[in-house]
């Protein structure tokens, strides 16, 4: 393990440029570390030791086929390539880097961190120095490898009369010419270009061309809602913001320019700031087919702020003009992405070029097992989320393979639709969450057994903890007991995979992340003492230096506030995740959900603070407090407990009422499954409110609080479960 803020001596150097990388050779050792035919002791990650497996009934080990053709084919060679990547980090790191086109590569000094807050500032830096782009890697790079032609996007409209394909080729045109418009409205190197867009090739394609020319992009789920895009806008300030007419979710129509303006409205009032310029693309706007459509002339446009995408790019695309792009050093800013914390304030994660670009690349080949030219990839997490940046655009792009992104919903026109997508495009690596597969659960096996999925070979989840019974269905119904299950864990914050089992090695275990990504050190603190958690046990799971490339670099605008929340928790220089783990006696580890005060719907993140603040935002709600429970669907649910002005009147019209304000200043997403109307909330004498009892109370668990030694009144507990009992 490296010192910390202190780098490791580099027993070997190279320098690596776009034009002499490929002539770059590294002298390799008898029995090079990561091959197959290495050889590692038994050890258990969790002290750098893993220990070796026993047959058992729970394990599903992969297929010969599977481990044939994956790019890690035995847990020796992953034992090695682990242990390497802890002891060895800067050269392991580098040559993995050095599969992507840099200048000035070099593994000396190639990362300096120190994630002890007490040592000194919090920071990491890999590749200072260094320069790259990443939209060339994901782009020219194909093209020059001889993947021109193969296909690079899939899109699969709501409704299917417009779903079109790209090209690496015909994806490089689209991205040079937005590029070019891009540079026209004055937008260059480290401006921040806001996107509100559904998930149409507008969205990939703006990403893209951002990332040439070394503009700053962030991403708004266009499921937000106005009050909430504004909250994002007014903290980037960003020169533009591209959005779209409307979208279509299913039958629904969303009128996201109308929902644009009223958040630029609100930003004019609250701020005083002003965007620039708004670029609109055109959609869902055209009567085609009887489809849902919203009408042109309902569409708000502003002649003197507005810009409308099609006409507007249409003159730049045969301008004969080269296409501007910018390498980057490695440490410049690519995306800010906004994750819900614990505060009211969503944060706004930064993310930096050359460490993502590296950790998206790495993990996209091992854990999803990406083959260029060879692996369609259908990630169904929607781009304005780390999952769809990662793994449904940058990571897939990267390692030469083609991403399919879908506009519609899993059950429109009906809950096969995802299968029938598997086949016709013949995707071969599945990408989704546990709230989506509980959903299609319900509907039984038949629309998956109508369709082949001989395509398969790689199934994935990801944003929430699986249960055993998900994990078993998704493998033996969709898998047809074949296919190996990489079951990942990682945030926003992280970039990329932590814990995930890799397909042709990892002996797999149902709702078991397995064990940790190469460079990263795993550990269970006890969340009250912090002291490290030895063995088989559960804890607070943190990670201990050295970094990983995809850590983030930073909270956008609230340094103090990326120390505090992450490294600050507990002494020793960790990273703090605000999640729980299991840890077994095989070391197989387990996620068992936040600790924190952020609750995962659907696995969306959202603050307890953003919704509270929401419902007391209606006038008859005096306080409030929100916790969460399962729910087989979503895997969990938001409960709110609120109390009302005396002189408004309790009833279900209150209820409903409150569901909808936080629906109108957060989403649809971050509404309530229940509202409880109480006299009082269970407080510490601190006036601290006590979640874990309410939770409780929620869940109809209520035989045992345990210690509530500390509650300022006991008494509201009775008036609470009477209040729960008469709102079923």
């Amino acid at each position: 393990m490296l010192p910390r803020a202190v780098t490791r001596p580099s027993a070997a150097r190279f320098a690596l440029s776009r034009k002499t990388r490929k002539s770059i050779t590294i002298a390799p050792k008898a029995t090079p570390p990561g091959s197959p035919d290495s050889r590692s002791s038994g050890i258990d990650i969790q002290n750098n030791r893993l220990k070796e497996f026993e047959s058992t009934d729970d394990l599903f080990y992969p297929s010969r086929e599977t481990a044939e053709r994956a790019h890690v084919r035995s847990m020796e060679q992953y034992r090695s390539m682990y242990l390497r990547s802890i002891n060895d980090p800067e050269i392991f790191w580098t040559e993995i880097a050095s599969e992507l086109e840099w200048e000035n590569l070099d593994e000396t000094g190639a990362v300096r961190y120190n994630l002890d807050p007490s040592v000194g500032d919090v920071f990491s830096e890999w590749w200072s120095g260094a320069r790259t782009n990443l939209a060339y890697n994901c782009l020219e790079k194909q093209i020059e490898e001889g993947r021109g032609d193969d296909l690079a996007l899939i899109f699969e409209a709501n409704d299917a009369i417009n779903s079109t394909t790209f090209t690496f080729r015909e994806l490089l045109v689209e991205v040079e010419t937005f590029a070019k418009a891009l540079k026209e409205l004055g937008v260059g190197k480290r401006d921040v270009v806001v996107m509100y867009l559904p998930m149409i090739p507008a969205l990939p394609i703006s990403m893209l061309a951002c990332a040439r020319i070394g503009a700053i992009h962030s991403v708004v789920f266009a499921g937000y809602s106005a009050k909430a895009l504004a909250v994002r806008i007014d903290d980037l300030k960003p020169k533009i913001l591209l959005t779209a007419s409307a979208s279509r979710r299913g039958e629904k129509i969303i009128p996201l320019k109308r929902i644009t303006d009223e958040a630029l409205r609100t930003c004019e009032r609250e701020s005083g700031f002003r965007v620039e310029r708004v670029v609109v693309k055109h959609n869902a706007d055209v009567d085609t087919n009887d489809v849902p459509f919203l009408k042109i002339e309902d569409v708000p446009f502003d002649e003197e702020k507005d810009v409308w995408w099609n006409e507007f790019v249409a003159k730049h695309r045969n301008d004969g003009k080269t296409a501007p792009i910018e390498f980057l050093d490695s440490l410049d800013t690519a995306f800010i992405l906004y994750t819900s914390g614990s505060t009211g304030k969503p944060k706004g994660i930064v993310h930096t070029v050359g460490g993502y670009q590296t950790h998206v690349y790495a993990t996209a080949k091992y854990v999803l097992d990406l083959h260029p030219g060879q692996d369609i990839v259908f990630c169904t997490a929607d781009l304005g989320w780390i999952t769809g940046h990662s793994y449904g655009l940058y990571g897939v792009l990267l390692n030469g393979c083609a991403t399919v992104i879908f506009e519609g919903t899993p059950t429109y026109p009906d809950a096969g639709v995802w299968w029938r997508i598997v086949d016709d495009r013949s995707v071969s690596v599945l990408y989704t969450s546990p709230t989506a597969l509980n959903m299609l659960r319900s509907f039984g096996e038949d629309p998956v057994k109508r369709s082949d999925r001989s395509s398969l070979r790689v199934l994935g989840t990801v944003g929430e903890p699986i249960s055993s019974e998900t994990w078993l269905w998704y493998r033996n119904v969709v898998g047809d007991d074949r296919l190996p299950i990489v079951d990942t864990w990682w945030q926003t914050e992280t970039g990329g995979h932590m814990i995930a089992p890799l397909p042709g090695a990892t002996p797999l275990k149902p709702s078991s992340a397995t064990f940790p990504f190469f460079g990263v050190v795993p550990v269970l603190l006890d969340p009250a003492s912090g002291d490290v958690v030895k063995g088989e046990g559960s804890g607070c799971l943190c990670f201990a230096p050295p970094p990983w490339p995809g850590m983030f670099q930073d909270v956008f605008g609230a340094h103090e506030r990326y120390v505090n929340s992450y490294f600050k928790v507990y002494e020793g220089g960790y990273f703090f995740s605000g999640d729980g783990a299991r840890r077994d006696d095989d070391s197989y580890l387990f996620l068992t959900g936040r600790l924190d005060d952020v609750i995962s719907v659907s696995g969306h993140r959202i603050g307890t603070a953003e919704v509270e603040s929401a419902l007391v935002q209606h006038p008859s709600c005096i306080e409030a407090a929100v916790v969460s429970i399962p729910h087989e669907i979503k895997g969990e649910t938001i409960v709110a407990f609120a109390i009302l002005d005396p002189s408004y009147k309790i009833g279900k019209e209150a209820e409903r009422e409150l569901i909808q304000n936080v629906r109108k200043e957060i989403g649809p997403f971050a509404a309530p499954g229940r509202v409880i109307i109480v006299k009082d909330l269970p407080k510490t004498r601190s006036g601290k409110i006590m979640r874990r009892i309410l939770k409780k109370i929620a869940a109809r668990n209520t035989e045992d609080f345990g210690d509530v030694s500390t509650l300022a009144d006991p008494s509201v507990l009775d008036d609470i479960i009477d209040a729960e009992k008469k709102s079923r």
